[in-house]
């Protein structure tokens, strides 16, 4: 986009001189790609999706996270909820016929969640096409600023998960085992534990800053609430990080073999 100057030239006449003044007015380009504040935009409802993709993914979190914890009871325990989730619906339904649906909605969340996360970014910089010559630091939490490569790790961690304790394709132990024995062999290995760990870590800020930014785009924030909303973020990826950190810590420690 090109920016357009015009000059104007006067001419004065005195005492036998000649002045000539040169006028130059500089003419901003029109902003292009500019975000529609309605009410109705497409951003607002990329915010929407993506607030509503997040909650449906937390529930789904807090629900896995309470499974996991069964590993507390032992083998026997573990296996018989594993089994339990691939025959929920029996027999009215066919068996995993809950579970697929379960994974279906659950996939149709992250992709839809990521496609608002991306088309957000993007449209944010088709918004401003020009960098800033000098560029002012805002003030953000550490969540905010690492939110977009946080969420990319997590995508990885989530294919791994399921390639290593879901399938067995490359868990140590291999996939003819019981779901109890691939946990154990999985967070027996330090290098997975570590990885796990750090992408539970990344999850939790994930977490803070998502619920916030879902309350927002959802319209429950204001500042009578804005305590409220924040203590629930805090609240909410604090006791997910803390459950998700439980079992395969230990199971590194030696607490459960």
């Amino acid at each position: 986009m090109s920016r357009v100057t015009s000059r104007s030239s006067v001419c004065h006449v005195g005492r036998g001189r000649t002045f000539a003044a040169v006028a130059t007015v500089t003419q901003q380009p029109a902003q292009r790609g500019a975000p529609n504040t309605g009410r109705f935009s497409s951003s607002v409802v990329k915010k929407a999706v993506m607030a509503v993709s997040g909650i449906i993914m937390i529930l789904y979190l807090i629900a896995h996270m309470i499974g996991n914890l069964k590993a507390f009871s032992g083998a026997e325990s573990f296996n018989e909820y594993s089994g339990w989730i691939r025959t929920i619906g029996e027999p009215a339904v066919p068996t995993q016929t809950v579970l697929w649906i379960i994974r279906l909605v659950l996939l149709a969340s992250v992709v839809a969640h990521f496609w608002a996360a991306y088309s957000l970014w993007a449209q944010a910089r088709r918004a401003r096409p020009v960098a800033y010559v000098t560029k002012k630091r805002v003030q953000q939490s550490f969540a905010s600023r690492t939110l977009r490569w946080g969420g990319t790790i997590i995508l990885l961690f989530i294919i791994w998960h399921i390639l290593d304790l879901t399938v067995g394709a490359v868990n140590p132990a291999g996939g003819d085992t019981t779901p109890y024995e691939r946990l154990i062999a999985s967070f027996s290995n330090i290098p997975i534990t570590l990885f796990y760990v750090v992408s539970m870590l990344l999850l939790g800020l994930h977490l803070r800053h998502g619920i916030w930014s879902a309350m927002q785009s959802l319209g429950q924030t204001n500042r009578r609430r804005e305590r409220s909303v924040n203590a629930l973020a805090y609240v909410v990826a604090t006791v997910l990080t803390a459950g998700f950190l439980l079992v395969p810590l230990s199971i590194a420690f030696g607490l459960i073999d």
